[in-house]
């Protein structure tokens, strides 16, 4: 897919021949999915359609101030068949978490590699930074005007997937769209605080523990972190309170890539992965049937904490050397 690709015909002609739409996204939903999915409701219902925004669970506290979340229907479920249902950046149906999706068409809508290409209507964006910033392309082609909720999600969700306009694959066209965002009514300073500084005394002490926990690597150049479900409930917290911590070593100037391991049971873990500069994550990710992007991808890793350690402090040693 070329970069910067705009929505294809059959896409813009299922909304609008379609009158009732679920906008979903995937489980533990970010800032990307969530102001994608929200985004992407309100221009429905702009244009007179029925939209809903479905989820497998409530979006973590500092995404719930944002307008409309609470609208967002939590469910495992759905029973009911619609128009179309958009599924906003997911690799595949099943990550959603919510079952009976398949009742109904599906419009896949992502920009990471390796998307399954699921739906019947697959629009793929591999140039995009974000989702959202698909979401805001696809707004213009339905000549939807640009409210300023509209344009706090989409800003939200270009913000969050670009590292706070941080990773590689920010282009041009993100900072001019970042800019028409604001000038539409979207409020960077307070998507920014209500995003990052609305923190728990739990998350705070979250932070603590795992980055007093965290183990150095490859002359200082890579880290790895580590929670376990038990340590979050004995700080008063859970993983929610992890979004965002993994960017935190990438501060340290020598550190170039961070490997955090999260406890989904027993031997069974979660692996997000980030870096700076070339150092290629997506790469590693896709050896334990993971993906992403090059400075922010994920995988899953099934053995012993220990191993998992060897494993990739070995393989991001390589991928920061070479």
């Amino acid at each position: 897919m070329s970069p910067h690709s705009n929505p294809p015909a059959d896409l813009l002609a299922a909304i609008a021949r379609g009158r009732r739409f679920f906008v979903t996204s995937h489980q533990r939903p970010d800032g990307d999915a969530i102001g994608s999915a929200v985004a992407m409701a309100l221009a429905l219902e702009a244009l007179g359609k029925q939209a809903t925004v479905v989820m497998d669970a409530p979006p973590p506290a500092f995404l719930q101030p944002f307008p409309r979340v609470d609208d967002i229907r939590i469910t495992t479920e759905v029973t009911e068949a619609v128009d179309a249902v958009l599924v906003m950046e997911c690799s595949t149906l099943a990550r959603t978490g919510v079952a009976g999706l398949e009742r109904s068409p599906v419009i896949n809508i992502d920009h990471h590699p390796g998307n399954a290409a699921y739906g019947q209507i697959n629009w793929i964006d591999e140039g995009a930074a974000a989702c959202g910033e698909m979401v805001f392309t696809l707004v213009e082609a339905l000549g939807v005007p640009m409210t300023p909720d509209i344009a706090t999600h989409i800003y939200l969700a270009i913000l969050t997937d670009t590292g706070s306009f941080h990773f590689s694959h920010l282009t041009p066209r993100t900072y001019e769209t970042a800019g028409r965002l604001v000038a539409a009514g979207a409020n960077p300073q307070w998507i920014a605080r209500t995003h990052y500084d609305s923190n728990s005394l739990a998350r705070v002490r979250i932070f603590g523990a795992v980055l007093n926990a965290m183990s150095i690597h490859a002359g200082g150049r890579v880290a790895l972190l580590t929670i376990t479900r038990a340590m979050a409930r004995d700080l008063g917290g859970t993983y929610d309170d992890t979004e965002g911590l993994i960017n935190f070593p990438l501060t340290v100037k020598d550190l170039q890539a961070v490997a955090f391991f999260k406890e989904q049971g027993p031997d069974d873990w979660r692996v997000s992965l980030r870096s700076k500069g070339d150092v290629d994550t997506a790469a590693i990710a896709k050896q334990f049937g993971g993906g992403g992007h090059r400075n922010a991808s994920g995988c899953g890793w099934q053995g012993s904490i220990g191993e998992g350690h060897e494993v990739f402090a070995r393989l991001l040693g390589q991928a920061v050397s070479g």
